[in-house]
């Protein structure tokens, strides 16, 4: 089974993690522009090259989860880092309000339908996980879930958690890769991001008054991440902390995280079938002598 690639962002599974001791900022100056551009674009590149071999092998699953609060820059990342790649490989999700069909499940069930299969890698913008952030900061839209026992308990929080590690355990087993990334963006950087919203107008449509109202609920969702990394960030389906105030430098991280973690899987392009490749030789001169 897979088995987390090391690193300095890497949420431990020992419960230790805590938000405040984590950085919002990459270590070192940032790269410039042109620096940036090519560093990322050789990750692409080497991205491209691993995702065609995952496609043609056709063996393992790579489902990318993407949560962070409102403008630490999601949309931006998968663009960014995707770019490039066989869109026939890959699938983007993203997971809002949930429909009444959905609410007439169980919490899994919405996003279990849109796993990746084997071969393809699976984006989640947002996912389960909003069951234990923004549901668990807005307790009130429990109400309109139709839980058959009471759910404003301790023991209700550690049994979604115990959920969702099942789930993404169950996955690994099976052959899909998890990465799951928390980009940590900083109050203050949000409130510049949404300040550039509101003043540029090819912007204006990303500002969005609900977002500002969740600030007052910042450290509510602070301890939120907090528990649901600690209880969830697991060797077969880890958490990496991503300081998200720098965009260019944490795209390259997450960009080198998912290359880093496919090198460690075994995957090789598929060899043929013994008995095809000894026709191969008639094949080739029978293509060859074919009259046009």
């Amino acid at each position: 089974m897979f088995k987390a690639v090391s690193s300095p962002f890497l949420v431990p599974s020992d419960g230790s993690f805590r938000h405040r001791k984590t950085p919002t900022q990459s270590d070192g100056p940032p790269p410039s522009k042109k620096e940036y551009k090519q560093r990322l674009k050789g990750i692409i590149e080497e991205l491209d090259s691993w995702q065609r071999v995952l496609y043609a092998q056709d063996r393992y699953a790579l489902l990318l989860v993407f949560q962070a609060m409102d403008a630490a820059g999601k949309d931006s990342t998968i663009r960014a880092v995707m770019r490039g790649i066989n869109p026939a490989g890959c699938q983007v999700y993203s997971f809002k309000q949930p429909s009444n069909e959905e609410r007439d499940h169980d919490f899994l069930w919405r996003t279990a339908c849109r796993l990746p299969e084997r071969g393809r890698i699976g984006i989640f913008n947002r996912s389960y996980y909003e069951e234990v952030l923004v549901v668990r900061v807005h307790r009130e839209l429990l109400e309109n879930q139709q839980l058959p026992y009471k759910f404003d308990t301790k023991k209700f929080w550690d049994e979604r958690y115990e959920s969702i590690a099942d789930h993404e355990k169950h996955l690994a087993r099976n052959g899909t890769v998890i990465l799951k990334f928390w980009l940590n963006v900083s109050k203050e950087e949000q409130r510049k991001r949404f300040l550039d919203r509101l003043e540029e107008p090819d912007k204006n449509w990303k500002f969005s008054m609900s977002d500002v109202k969740e600030r007052q609920y910042w450290d509510a969702y602070m301890k939120a991440y907090q528990e649901a990394l600690n209880a969830t960030s697991k060797p077969w389906a880890p958490w990496y902390a991503i300081p998200a105030d720098d965009k260019p430098a944490m795209r390259i991280h997450v960009a080198d995280l998912i290359v880093k973690s496919l090198k460690q899987l075994d995957l090789h392009y598929p060899s043929p079938d013994p008995a095809e490749e000894n026709r191969f030789e008639a094949i080739k001169t029978a293509l060859e002598n074919e009259e046009l």
